[in-house]
């Protein structure tokens, strides 16, 4: 943080007065029915399509230095895995996949990373894990629509988290039709921390916000956010608002050119503080955009460092795996897994003959290969619908989600 605390000023939200009538859910007592009716008042957000921030130097300076540090972070992790390795794509899967995890832990989804590798390949009975999974694929969408950043794109992105997600899909890839708010009581936005705006107004402010994404004349990251945070005002939808929110960052990013390569672990940043986080969310929505701003400069800085230590040692890990493999001949089909174990770091013979194409034979030979090497070890003792691991990228994975929890 910096010792300047100018604020960065823009509209504050509105508010409308409307009357609530609570119903009775079964859950609630009769004194908690009676409390859930009556006034309240629901956000009207401010247009910032044509916004323009007068931004202190200082919090520009800091800016600056981030975003840097992510160019050069993703520039970082293309030149240690090569410009033609086959490792970078599944590097960025990871990468891709540790910030969904985060992301989603931010909503209070926590889940192992040997968890999570099982729901990749549908072995997982953990609800959380596959509602990260669904979480990978929305910020999988939100990377390949980068490039045009319209209503139907978010729709889309919000559509691939909630079809993935148990009892999602009646409100996946359509803007709500009632009322959402951020607080305590299930039956009644009296007395919530923030109440979202209602119904009627959010296809416009939504189209008033991609207006503003569209805009190259602000700061990238200072625009991510004040698009991240307007979005979350808006919380344009039934569920899946605050995951979508920062999958739309990264698309923000890449379709800026700011991160083009990989997937940088912003939300890992954000999850280092999530109470400063939300304030700065409340203080957005009050009028000053400083507070959101400042925590995504020092989310993009610890994104960048953190980033680069988890690149560094998920590449050592397979470099030591190519060194107990050194024996075998290039052409053996353990040498064509090595690469997907970063983001697979789970596999059995489904994954192999699915997604790399062996046929049954070749996919146990290359299971042999490798777990007689000690790359892989088979940790279920089973005869049949075997599973095998890699230890050491698991450990990887797990420390640098403590590291991020520790903070």
């Amino acid at each position: 943080m910096t010792t300047d605390r100018t604020p960065l000023v823009l509209a504050p939200v509105g508010h409308e007065e409307h009357v609530w009538v609570a119903e009775d859910d079964g859950l609630s007592t009769r004194a908690q029915v009676t409390a859930g009716s009556g006034p309240y008042t629901s956000t009207v957000p401010a247009e910032i399509a044509d916004l323009a921030p007068d931004v202190p130097n200082d919090l520009a300076a800091d800016v600056e230095v981030a975003t840097t540090e992510l160019t050069r972070f993703d520039a970082y992790a293309r030149t240690v895995l090569g410009v033609d390795s086959p490792a970078l794509g599944p590097m960025a899967s990871v990468l891709l996949r540790t910030e969904s995890a985060s992301s989603s832990q931010i909503e209070n989804l926590t889940v192992g990373a040997r968890q999570l590798a099982l729901a990749e390949i549908d072995q997982s009975t953990s609800v959380n894990a596959q509602t990260v999974v669904a979480n990978v694929r929305a910020m999988e969408a939100a990377l390949a629509l980068a490039d045009r950043l319209d209503e139907s794109a978010i729709l889309t992105m919000q559509h691939e988290l909630l079809s993935g997600q148990r009892g999602g899909e009646q409100h996946a890839g359509r803007y709500r039709d009632g009322l959402v708010w951020v607080g305590t009581s299930s039956i009644s936005p009296r007395g919530a921390s923030h109440v979202a705006p209602q119904p009627e107004l959010v296809a416009p402010a939504m189209r008033d916000l991609v207006d503003f994404m569209h805009r190259d004349d602000l700061p990238v990251l200072a625009q991510a956010a004040v698009a991240h945070a307007q979005f979350e005002t808006i919380h344009p939808f039934a569920d899946g608002n605050g995951r979508t929110g920062r999958a739309l960052v990264h698309a923000l990013l890449r379709s800026k050119g700011t991160v083009r390569h990989t997937t940088a672990p912003v939300s890992a940043g954000l999850l280092v503080d999530t109470e400063a986080y939300f304030d700065a969310l409340t203080a957005y929505r009050e009028g000053d955009a400083r507070p959101i701003v400042e925590q995504f400069a020092r989310a993009g800085r610890y994104a960048a460092r953190s980033g680069a230590r988890l690149v560094d040692d998920l590449g050592a890990q397979i470099s030591q795996a190519k060194e107990q493999l050194g024996n075998l001949r290039p052409q053996a089909a353990a040498w064509k897994v090595v690469p997907h174990l970063v983001a697979h770091p789970v596999v059995n013979a489904a994954f192999l003959t699915g997604r790399l194409g062996m046929n049954a034979v070749t996919a146990q030979r290359a299971l042999v290969q490798l777990s007689d090497a000690g790359v892989l070890q088979e940790r279920t003792g089973r005869q049949r619908n075997r599973i095998w691991q890699h230890d050491g990228i698991l450990a990887v994975l797990d420390v640098f989600a403590q590291g991020i929890r520790r903070r």
